[in-house]
């Protein structure tokens, strides 16, 4: 498939080549976090004022899991309750935080107009598979079951994130699904990874190589997985799951220049013929990422207001 990259994704990515950016596979996984973490000055917008932002620690069974709660100044409300969005962030399971996310969260609990919980969720190689998985299920209930006391409506709990994030957030609404709940009323999958086979046409392509790269995927899934036979666990690859029906509306993003576009589009389209509620939008000059770096692209903004939009919709 053609790739032609947006001007100014593409003038974004020359930057990031003269820039002498280096390659996360050439990192430890330590250093890829910092890096990261801080490249995030550089391409965030200002974040939006809200009417709060809490930190909160849900107990697990390995200790807790750190939340930030993010309220906006006029959240939708029915009976003093307000929708939510359980959000994970992305970064291959192996880098990513809060504070990577926290612009892209307030965004969405603006545009939106509902709660916003961020998930920390522990890390790999630290924390093998599947831990991350583990404590998405975990926290998702953990938040149905205490709603009322965060002034959320259980009733209107959605679930989204980017690429890895998004393998989590499908993760869950399989596990929800599967295991009596929690009910979900959503899920938003941001050019998600959905199938650790990797063998979608789009991961050889060399026109989807845009930061995120074929070597990068497998040196995540390397630090991430325990080894092959993790590929084929839904838990991993949700794409594996056999039945993808009786699932929530999704929302599903694709990027053009993506090695994983492929495999997100098929996935979008397999819930649609198991009869679920599916919305699409591809972003055709766009690359894995994009979706976080409102200061410089303007597309990545346009997304955060159409997936508000689309959220508000859901009631």
């Amino acid at each position: 498939m053609p790739v032609v990259l947006d001007p100014d994704a593409a003038a974004v990515y020359t930057a990031f080549q003269e820039a002498g950016r280096p390659a996360y596979e050439t990192l430890t996984a330590p250093e890829a976090r910092a890096y990261y973490t801080q490249a995030r000055f550089a391409t965030n917008p200002e974040p939006p004022e809200l009417a709060r932002v809490t930190p909160l620690a849900i107990p697990a069974p390995h200790g807790t899991i750190p939340v930030r709660i993010y309220v906006p100044k006029d959240p939708r409300r029915h009976d003093g309750l307000s929708p939510a969005l359980v959000f994970f962030h992305g970064g291959g399971w192996v880098i990513g935080d809060l504070d990577s996310h926290d612009v892209v969260c307030r965004q969405l609990a603006v545009e939106a107009a509902l709660i916003v919980i961020s998930v920390d969720y522990r890390l790999a190689p630290e924390h093998k598979f599947p831990a991350a998985a583990d404590d998405a299920i975990a926290a998702t209930k953990w938040i149905a079951a205490n709603a009322r006391e965060l002034g959320v409506d259980a009733a209107r709990l959605s679930i989204g994130g980017d690429s890895a994030g998004g393998n989590l957030a499908a993760v869950v609404a399989l596990a929800a699904r599967d295991g009596n709940g929690p009910a979900i009323a959503g899920q938003v999958l941001i050019y998600p990874a959905v199938d650790f086979a990797m063998t979608h046409g789009s991961h050889s392509e060399p026109e989807t190589s845009v930061l995120l790269t074929h070597s990068v995927i497998r040196w995540f899934r390397d630090h991430y997985l325990n080894g092959a036979a993790d590929v084929d666990d839904w838990r991993a690859s949700p794409a594996r799951a056999q039945n993808l029906g009786g699932l929530p509306p999704t929302y599903v993003l694709t990027a053009g220049a993506d090695p994983l576009r492929d495999e997100g589009d098929e996935y979008a389209e397999r819930l649609r013929q198991a009869g679920v509620p599916v919305a699409t939008k591809h972003y055709p000059g766009q690359f894995h990422g994009f979706f976080t770096m409102g200061k410089l692209l303007r597309e990545a903004n346009v997304a955060v207001s159409e997936i508000g939009a689309w959220l508000k919709g859901l009631g």
